[in-house]
């Protein structure tokens, strides 16, 4: 009997042949397009409109079972598209429509995946495209896989040459659908068996041309257990041809689960664990790994072969689903005599009903592209720019600027105008007398110090690296990068819009202010200077007989002037000391807090613009790295 349907099954598949697989490359390069966008506004951008007029309008085409149901193909090969939307048609009805995802994805899926998305639009211009490609592509998958059937879950069967993953696959069908023999490689490619209708989308997205898709049983829908099944049979993941270990790698990346098939003798093959195994060991919900020809191991060898292999698959970190507990499905089988495939028919069953592969492939898939972008978003140690930093940086730069000098300036100014306004004459006119013996009139004062930028421009680059790396510190180097760019383009014009801080605090706009007591002070040192005059005129008048001689009264008068005029510009030099003191501190304070704010702007808002960024993107990243639900 089973013979008989696998010869109308050939007979069927070498009747338009050519005309499937032109169907199936053409529907997978349109899809191929339209999965590189991101719009993605309908379920009709994945599909051409059919001719209604032909005969088979609207009809499932699922390559050979479709041209059994209708007695012919259609001969534009695009009649089954429109059967992908659920539009009626012959051989259709509501029940094998294609039921899209949607918004099905919900939870904790749906936030991560949201959360990706965030990360990946946040990091595109501080993170190279090579590092945020497998997050890309997660998200592409997700999409893809959203708008196609969620009633039905693909399972490859993967394996090495000669493990009998066909053989397998014959067993699963209960029909010899994969050829088997001894001819290395038998499977040149993959080859689909469907256990239900409205599979075309998803078959068509792993590039499974007609002529390779099944069902189990002629004319039906096969198991009821296994309703909602695709099982694609994979060529050797070890095969000598290029082209087919390609084929391997693009529909593993594709499919809701896999079987991996392993014999007695290459099941510790490290071609397997290290290629596959080790780095798909977070997908172990996902996978099964079945111990296949255990008919050739003599006693208790089986369970020894079985006990290290879950070993081995211990060691590449792969969890286990044992005692109830969520990972990989190990048992064995012998698909020649048909030991175990019930139980795993059994097992398959159950993963199917369940209809979450997807989900958990998608969470898996998460899972490792969180991985691997864990570099760029995780810090070493407490990150940012802390308020000692940003005072340290304000330090420099008024060191920088000179704010200390200019406040000193200011004070020797205050007390300059206080020495002039309260000083003696005499001494006021002894130094007039000297500025006018030097060249220019200028008073001689002590040297200064020329520096070869107004606002020592290697001090304001200095304090700029030193700010930047205190910043970046324990950052990824990704955001590192970032916070030093960000540093050295506001510092570009930083020394010049200090020099003019610099030249305006050089030249003050007014005369510093004076007390209230200046005043009684001149009035003071007026009338120690009319003692003086009056001590003295009053002595010349004895002197030359015009007054009654008297030598005490008038010395003691102008000796009064003599030491009270030194005593009151001493007693106004002490008064003058406090005020000249904060007017230099309040002139330095003015400086300090221009430098600063010319510094704020200039440098620490562009770092703490990219240190948020980071934190931003970092509760992104903590947000898609959960896995609880």
């Amino acid at each position: 009997m089973k013979s008989a349907k696998s010869a109308e099954s050939t007979e069927s598949v070498e009747s338009g042949e050519p005309d499937e697989a032109v169907e199936s490359q053409e529907t997978y390069e349109i899809h191929e397009v339209h999965e590189t966008c991101e719009a993605h506004e309908s379920a009709a951008s994945e599909s051409v409109a059919p001719d209604e007029s032909g005969p088979s309008a609207g009809s499932w085409d699922d390559g050979l079972i479709a041209r059994r149901a209708t007695g012919n193909g259609s001969p534009d090969g695009l009649s089954g598209v429109d059967g992908l939307d659920g539009a009626p048609g012959a051989g259709s009805d509501e029940s094998e429509a294609h039921t899209p995802i949607g918004g099905a994805y919900g939870g904790i899926l749906r936030v991560r995946l949201d959360a990706l998305g965030e990360l990946v639009g946040l990091s595109r211009a501080r993170l190279e495209g090579s590092v945020l490609a497998e997050a890309g592509r997660v998200l592409d998958e997700a999409s893809a896989r959203q708008r196609l059937s969620s009633r039905h879950t693909v399972v490859a069967i993967a394996g090495a040459t000669g493990s009998g993953k066909s053989t397998l696959f014959n067993a699963l069908a209960e029909v010899p659908i994969s050829e088997t023999g001894l001819r290395r490689p038998t499977t040149s490619a993959p080859i689909a068996c469907v256990w239900s209708d409205g599979a075309a989308g998803l078959l068509d997205r792993l590039a499974i041309p007609g002529r390779l898709r099944r069902k189990p049983l002629a004319g039906g829908d096969g198991d009821e257990e296994l309703h909602g099944l695709v099982l694609v049979d994979l060529p050797d993941h070890d095969s000598a041809v290029v082209r087919h270990r390609e084929q391997v790698d693009r529909v593993l990346a594709l499919v809701d689960a896999v079987i991996w098939v392993v014999d007695p003798e290459k099941y510790a093959d490290a071609a397997l664990h290290e290629r596959y195994l080790r780095p798909l060991a977070g997908h172990a919900e996902i996978t099964f790994v079945v111990l296949n020809q255990i008919d050739r191991l003599p006693g208790d060898a089986a369970d020894q072969v079985l006990d290290d292999l879950r070993r081995l698959l211990d060691e590449d970190g792969m969890a286990l689903g044992e005692h109830g507990e969520p990972g990989a499905t190990v048992l064995a089988v012998s698909a020649l005599t048909g030991h175990g495939v019930g139980e795993l028919r059994e097992l398959l069953g159950r993963f199917v009903q369940e209809r979450n592969a997807a989900e958990l492939r998608l969470s898996a898939d998460v899972d490792a592209a969180a991985w691997r972008l864990r570099s760029a978003y995780v810090a070493e140690g407490r990150t940012g720019l802390g308020e000692r930093s940003r005072e340290q940086f304000a330090d420099r730069l008024a060191w920088a600027v000179g704010a200390v000098a200019a406040g000193e300036a200011a004070e020797r100014a205050w007390r300059r105008n206080a020495g002039r306004a309260c000083g003696t004459p005499w001494l006021r006119l002894w130094r007039w007398y000297e500025s006018t013996r030097m060249p220019g009139g200028q008073t001689p004062g002590p040297p200064e110090t020329v520096e070869e930028e107004l606002t020592a421009r290697q001090r304001v680059e200095q304090a700029v690296r030193t700010v930047a790396e205190e910043a970046s510190a324990g950052l990824p180097a990704p955001w590192a990068h970032s916070v030093r760019e960000a540093a050295a383009r506001g510092a570009e014009g930083l020394p010049e819009a200090l020099d003019e801080l610099a030249v305006t605090a050089a030249t003050p706009s007014s005369r510093p202010p004076r007390p209230a007591w200046w005043p009684a002070a001149v009035l003071a040192q007026a009338s120690m200077t009319l003692l003086q005059i009056y001590g003295a005129l009053w002595l010349v008048g004895q002197i030359i007989g015009l007054l009654e001689p008297g030598l005490l009264p008038p010395v003691l008068v102008m000796l009064a002037g003599i030491v009270g005029g030194p005593f009151v510009e001493w007693a106004c030099g002490a008064a003058a000391m406090g005020p000249a003191r904060r007017y230099g501190q309040d002139a330095e304070r003015r400086l300090r807090e221009a430098a600063a704010a010319c510094g704020r702007a200039s440098v620490l808002d562009p770092i703490s613009a990219e240190l948020m960024r980071y934190r931003e993107v970092r509760e992104q990243y903590v947000t898609v790295s959960r896995t609880g639900g």
